[in-house]
């Protein structure tokens, strides 16, 4: 089987260094899954590899589409898919490398699309819920898909509507749907790594990462792109560091309380990513930040014992 290996974990924990330094040393190219780094202008909320370091090694899914373009987890899937394909057709490893869990789901385990939203079904399973309450929802779908209602907790309304919506529209429940879909990469052999870090380090990196963010000047990029004529309601403006920068140059809080939101915001992130990283199956972790020489050897020695040769010495 070709083999796909996924460097997966919160913010700041080091997961470009280490993906950047398995490529070099198992002979692979990286694939970026991150939601923001998507989009072509939006480099230092994100922190992309700066493109010095992308020519000395390729990386791929990054700066793919425009601020103003629509793009999903599907269009992500696929592109992706695509992408991780030819690198494996041109003898070389890829080496995926990112913390959105969605997106990483919607890879390597597939994404059902559902139906189109539907305005007016939504309205009156919402005002259901108003009425008599949102139990009234789960009720309903225990009745008629009682898989999803188990997975779904009784009070999230959004996603009881959904469900519910799927089953109103197709007559099948969403559990049967999910079982027929496929997963883009299911030929692949997928060795996920994954990266974590005790609080208090995640809480120091975010908050140096913060402060060079500001040091390369966050507030000119997002100047810049507003003076291109990007308007504030583009998607990657409702990104970490982006929201909060914007809401700063109109006026609602100062730099210091800006730095100190994006740290808060940036370590409950971190916490959510982990959350969805350990449901993940088969993930291999790893105690270290990415760029250790510890970790490193860590995750080089994981890959050996799946199987996965090294082409450059492991030093």
């Amino acid at each position: 089987m070709p083999v796909l290996i996924a460097i997966l974990g919160p913010t700041a924990s080091g997961k470009s260094a280490l993906g950047i330094a398995v490529a070099r040393t198992f002979g692979g190219e990286v694939v970026s899954c991150d939601s923001t780094a998507v989009y072509r202008g939006f480099d230092i909320g994100t922190d992309k590899v700066p493109a010095a370091e992308r020519q000395a090694m390729p990386h791929h899914m990054v700066d793919v589409v425009g601020p103003t373009e629509a793009y999903s987890a599907a269009a992500y899937a696929r592109d992706a898919e695509a992408v991780i394909r030819d690198i494996t057709a041109r003898g070389r490893l890829p080496v995926l490398v990112g913390g959105t869990g969605f997106y990483y789901r919607a890879l390597t385990r597939g994404l059902f699309p559902g139906p189109g939203r539907d305005s007016t079904l939504r309205d009156r399973l919402v005002r259901v819920s108003a009425r008599r309450g949102v139990e009234r929802l789960h009720r309903w779908l225990a009745r008629v898909d009682p898989p999803s209602a188990r997975r779904i907790q009784p009070r999230d309304e959004k996603r009881l509507v959904r469900a519910l919506e799927v089953y109103c529209l197709t007559g099948r429940p969403l559990t049967e749907h999910f079982a027929a879909t496929r997963a883009p990469l299911s030929d692949y052999d997928i060795v996920g790594v994954g990266l974590r870090l005790p609080a208090e380090e995640t809480a120091e990196r975010v908050a140096r990462r913060v402060d060079a963010q500001f040091a390369r000047g966050i507030a000119d990029e997002v100047r810049a792109l507003l003076g291109r004529g990007i308007p504030d309601t583009a998607h990657p403006f409702s990104g970490l560091v982006y929201r909060q920068v914007l809401e700063m140059l109109a006026g609602v809080r100062g730099e210091a309380e800006t730095r100190e939101l994006i740290v808060r915001e940036n370590r409950r992130y971190a916490r959510r990513q982990l959350i969805w990283f350990r449901k993940e199956p088969n993930l291999r972790w790893i105690q270290g930040a990415g760029e250790r020489p510890a970790t490193r050897e860590a995750a080089e020695r994981i890959l050996i014992d799946c199987g996965i040769r090294p082409v450059a010495p492991v030093v």
